[in-house]
């Protein structure tokens, strides 16, 4: 069964790296999942979403638990947020500040970094979780610019449970259209698929409704 792609592709070797992932899921299920997932919300450029997708549609051939699925992907990504936030609050600032060049872009970019975390973080953490590169990096942001902890695990559950939810069950139900949807245009394409199908199977059901009615008049 040949699965997506990577939806956060950044070129031949990320393409190549996703490709891997979607097959070893086959082998190694749910802890290949946790793995991945946990990684790429920790900082590491791997393809998280491409493994949710993998196993979700996994799960659609009866391979693997749907429920499952969506607790390890849910519980994943916010683990590896978790280590992200408190790498880059411990560390961050350290890294930025080794090198000259760098210190001196922290310098320029950091303080207006603080006041958006500071007035708009829980909404930042949230909606990072549906984008590729901010899956990686917007925890450590958060770290770096000092975001409140209770605060930042509240939005980052949050994100990370409606993230495994949604995509977990567009790729589970609407099968691998969705999926290669969602690994093409991301979640919101795969939204459109699922938003389409409905209106398209609600349509037919007003029309063979009023067919009825017409024969039976």
């Amino acid at each position: 069964m040949r699965l997506p792609r990577d939806p956060d592709s950044h070129g031949a070797s990320l393409r190549t790296l996703g490709d891997s992932v979607t097959h070893l899921i086959e082998h190694y299920g749910l802890i290949l999942l946790f793995l991945v997932v946990c990684l790429e919300s920790a900082g590491l450029w791997l393809p998280g979403e491409t493994a949710l997708i993998a196993a979700a549609v996994y799960a659609a051939d009866g391979h693997l638990s749907i429920a499952g699925v969506i607790a390890v992907a849910a519980t994943a990504a916010i683990v590896g947020d978790n280590i992200g936030y408190w790498a880059g609050r411990e560390g961050g600032r350290r890294l930025l500040n080794r090198w000259s060049w760098l210190e001196r872009f922290a310098a320029r970019v950091l303080p207006p970094a603080e006041r958006f975390f500071a007035k708009h973080g829980g909404k930042a953490v949230f909606f990072a979780r549906f984008f590729g590169g901010l899956r990686v990096t917007g925890a450590w942001m958060a770290g770096i610019t000092r975001m409140q902890w209770w605060r930042f695990l509240v939005w980052n559950a949050a994100g990370g449970i409606v993230w495994a939810v949604g995509v977990g069950l567009l790729a589970y139900y609407a099968g691998k259209a969705a999926a290669d949807t969602i690994a093409r245009y991301g979640v919101y394409g795969g939204i459109a698929v699922a938003l389409l199908v409905i209106v398209v199977i609600g349509g037919l059901h007003v029309w063979r409704r009023r067919t009825e009615a017409i024969d039976s008049a």
